[in-house]
């Protein structure tokens, strides 16, 4: 009996030495995939790496549901958890409800790229309008920056939630924010 008990746990081993080889050569691949896609688009590296992080947390996720269910791990057991978690997480998110609204609206941005690094765009709101240069994009806020060299931090949904035009960059312009 103990033999067949220690054979279980040679096969789940095994079973997950060739989980983790396959997903770490997948991960590879889908990273290789992405950047050629991103060459070939002409995105930035930063737009690639932020859908990278994504992917690594998707192939996390998923890795974690294969290795629960090669380990044969209880689904009751593994569903409390994931129940009491997830209506701690809910909460949390519900109270940050906002936190997901940029997060979205991230993602919506990066695969959309209504504006790129560098363009100068024009938001607007009739309360506080702005002009001012994309200097970086990321997954909750851009970073925008005035004319007068004033940093802003621009929440994504907002972005999404207000007009937003690109404004032609002049010569002298060009020359401003460069």
């Amino acid at each position: 009996m103990e033999e067949f008990k220690q054979h279980i746990y040679y096969t789940e081993i095994l079973r997950t030495v060739i989980t983790v080889i396959v997903f770490i050569a997948l991960s590879l691949l889908i990273k290789w995939l992405t950047k050629k896609y991103a060459r070939k688009a002409h995105l930035s590296e930063h737009r690639t790496n932020l859908i990278t992080k994504y992917i690594d947390i998707a192939m996390f996720v998923l890795f974690t549901v294969i290795i629960i269910s090669v380990w044969s791990i209880r689904t009751n057991d593994l569903f409390a958890f994931i129940t009491g978690a997830l209506t701690v997480i809910g909460v949390a998110f519900f109270a940050q409800w906002s936190i997901l609204s940029n997060i979205t609206s991230g993602i919506i941005i990066f695969f959309t790229y209504p504006f790129r690094i560098g363009d100068v765009i024009r938001i607007h709101d009739k309360d506080f309008p702005i002009e001012a240069q994309i200097e970086d994009i990321k997954t909750f806020h851009t970073i925008l920056r005035t004319r007068e060299g004033e940093l802003i931090t621009y929440p994504n949904s907002l972005l999404l939630q207000k007009g937003v035009s690109i404004v032609p960059i002049t010569r002298e312009d060009k020359e401003f924010y460069d």
